[in-house]
């Protein structure tokens, strides 16, 4: 018995598919959204991603139609959000949860869609992972601000693609990654085509010459997937080393630790900031012994002080002591109370004795968390409406000076800038891109993720420090209220990091820099041109679907005519 071909045995692969197509495409479709959840941390393959964009474009590719492509990326959506946002809804149910990972999972929809009118296009996979930049671009712009939660970037920290953050930051990544995936696929399907159809030499001159462009296509195609990892490993070559900068100063982040998690954290508020202040002058005594280096400033989490030192003399007093005793400023996550009973999120800037410093204001406020958008709306849908705060967004460009104490504080050379992105601002670009024009030396990341339990909140949101510190070249330092605090240098390796719900301090010498990358000059100007270029394909794909239909109509009414 002869032995089947392998295109024999693609072929009736084909066919088998080809009886539930619609079965076997939305399988695919939530394979594909799985894929993407599984290269999101804490587990640490990145690699998993492109995969996941190769699938779901070859599934979006055989749908019949446009809602098809709109379904199967719905679908994906689904299967990717909903494993990734599940701490949304801890404490408060899982209707939040489901609600947010469907909202999100309309922009996979989206960009399905899209992406089906797109194939029709030449050197279609540049197209369709423009497309996948201006669909993460759209998602993290509207409603209520935008959720960035879940771009491919933030899954990137441990792989090739990251050092491309330090010319065109998360969106450049996000682009690279799709960009394989789409490229992939374009290879998968040459191959496809070329084992399962049955050759035939009675091909006309246009069916050559499309041969040729298509040929073309795929070498452009094999190309793009060597060329990236290798732009990539390039990269990481020119990023700065850990201790390269202008100078050296010593940084503290303390990990307080809770008492218990959950939403009732503020009930806690006291028991908080002594945390804070204890373990504070825990490390201030290890540095009288010479066990630990003196720091130059120290940081402390968001919520570190949920009572307001600006009224409160008691929390006024305790963090003085503390400041005064580790002999530096300490950056204080504090709950400030306005005059019309509205709230702030803020970091100040507590000089000991002489008390508070420059403060930031968290510009970037969390909807459905910290303010509740159409707050009589959503009361309705569920009792938890109430438990949103009422923060109002501060303003300003989100750098606050430092000065050491051991330092004159009249000179400029001797202060820190140093930039703050407070917990949900990290994920959005604008967030740090404002302090670095502001001219930080230093990034922080303070951040309260006690809200959120033993969940998998807290290491996205370190992957996505991680990408923020390659991105514009900077040391930088997160402090946790619960876990996990890390020290990040500007390549974005973790040099330190803390356990879970213990009380920790890091200690770390870090450089401060004052140049600037390609991505914090640029990085803006360069998303929106990539919003701009998958606009005018779409326009063209429009185009070019209507002029065929108007050619298919004109040669159904000419064959209609009677003869004679």
């Amino acid at each position: 018995m002869k032995p089947e071909t392998p295109g024999a045995a693609l072929r009736r692969v084909a066919v088998a598919l080809g009886r539930y197509p619609v079965l076997s495409r939305s399988v695919a479709a939530v394979l594909s959204g799985l894929l993407i959840f599984g290269s999101f941390p804490p587990r640490p393959f990145w690699f998993l991603a492109p995969i996941g964009i190769v699938v779901l474009t070859l599934t979006t590719r055989g749908a019949a139609r446009m809602r098809g492509g709109f379904g199967y990326g719905f679908l994906a959506g689904l299967a990717f959000f909903v494993p990734l946002l599940p701490w949304t809804g801890i404490y408060v149910g899982p209707v939040p949860w489901l609600a947010l990972s469907t909202v999100c999972a309309l922009y996979m929809g989206l960009f399905g869609l899209l992406a089906r009118l797109l194939f029709s296009l030449p050197g279609w996979p540049v197209w369709v992972a423009l497309t996948w930049t201006a669909a993460e671009w759209l998602r993290s712009s509207f409603p209520f601000g935008g959720f960035p939660w879940g771009r491919l970037a933030f899954g990137q920290a441990d792989g090739w693609y990251l050092s491309l953050a330090i010319v065109g930051g998360a969106p450049l990544i996000g682009f690279a990654v799709a960009l394989t995936g789409t490229a992939a696929a374009a290879v998968l399907v040459y191959v496809w085509n070329r084992v399962t159809v049955v050759p035939t030499d009675d091909r006309s001159p246009a069916e050559s010459g499309r041969t040729t462009t298509t040929r073309i296509g795929i070498i452009a195609a094999a190309a793009t997937l060597v060329t990236i990892p290798v732009t990539g490993a390039i990269l990481r070559t020119a990023l700065p080393g850990p201790q390269e900068g202008d100078r050296t100063i010593t940084v503290a982040a303390i990990q307080g630790s809770v008492p218990r998690l959950g939403l009732d954290f503020n009930a806690q508020r006291r028991a908080v900031l002594d945390n804070h202040v204890r373990r504070t002058e825990e490390l201030a005594r290890a540095v009288a012994q010479g066990q630990a280096r003196k720091p130059d400033v120290v940081i402390w989490p968001e919520n570190s002080s949920d009572i307001d030192p600006l009224r409160n003399a008691d929390a006024a007093a305790e963090i003085t002591e503390a400041s005064e005793q580790i002999g530096a400023p300490i950056l204080v996550g504090a709950v400030l109370v306005n005059g019309d009973r509205t709230t702030t999120n803020s970091v100040i800037v507590w000089n000991g004795a002489a008390g508070p410093g420059e403060r930031h204001d968290k510009k970037i406020i969390q909807p459905f968390g910290e303010y509740l958008p159409m707050r009589s709306f959503f009361r309705l849908f569920s009792e938890y409406a109430d438990r949103a705060g009422y923060f109002v967004p501060g303003h300003g460009d989100g750098t606050v000076r430092a000065d050491p104490f051991e330092r004159p504080a009249s000179s400029r050379d001797g202060g820190i800038d140093i930039g703050v992105a407070t917990c949900y601002e990290v994920a959005f670009d604008r967030a740090f891109r404002d302090s670095m024009h502001a001219g930080a030396q230093l990034l922080t990341v303070p951040t309260n993720n006690a809200t959120f339990g033993d969940s998998e909140m807290t290491y996205q949101q370190l992957a996505m420090s991680r990408v923020r510190a390659v991105e514009h070249g900077r040391a930088l330092v997160v402090a946790a209220t619960s876990g996990v605090s890390a020290i990040i240098t500007a390549d974005g390796a973790v040099q330190q990091q803390t356990p879970k719900f213990v009380p920790a301090a890091l200690v770390a010498e870090l450089p401060l820099r004052s140049n600037t990358t390609l991505a914090t000059r640029f990085g803006a100007e360069a998303e929106l041109l990539s919003v701009i270029l998958s606009g005018a394909a779409v326009v063209v794909a429009v185009i070019r679907r209507r002029k065929t239909r108007g050619r298919c109509v004109n040669d159904q009414a000419t064959m209609d005519q009677p003869v004679g």
